[in-house]
């Protein structure tokens, strides 16, 4: 019994600290991990932005509209001022935030 309630605490702590660090934009939180695909998204879209500066507006709309979107951005896809936070989030330097150096990232 002693085994399974300290396989269960073991388990419970690595789910907790599996996503410990989370990147800051004003109100909004994200795991790391979902801010790293999210920057995947926009760079596989950026092609895009440079061949139409007109799209450059709309990339986060297609963004949103990806099916591979980490269900945390849904609600921000769903406000105004959301193409902001995608772009601060796309700026965050993902190697700098991984060892807590950079101040939106926090929970190391």
């Amino acid at each position: 019994m002693k085994t399974v309630l300290a396989v269960a605490l073991l388990f419970a702590t690595l789910v907790l600290f599996s996503e410990g660090v989370q990147v800051q934009d004003g109100e909004y939180f994200f795991s790391a991990e979902s801010v790293k695909v999210l920057q995947r998204l926009l760079d596989s879209s950026s092609t895009t932005q440079q061949k139409s500066p007109r799209l450059a507006t709309t990339s986060y709309a297609s963004v949103c509209a990806n099916p591979t979107l980490p269900q945390e951005f849904v609600p921000l896809c769903n406000q105004s001022g959301s193409s902001m936070v995608f772009s601060r989030l796309a700026a965050v330097p993902m190697d700098v935030c991984e060892i807590c150096a950079f101040a939106a990232c926090t929970g190391c």
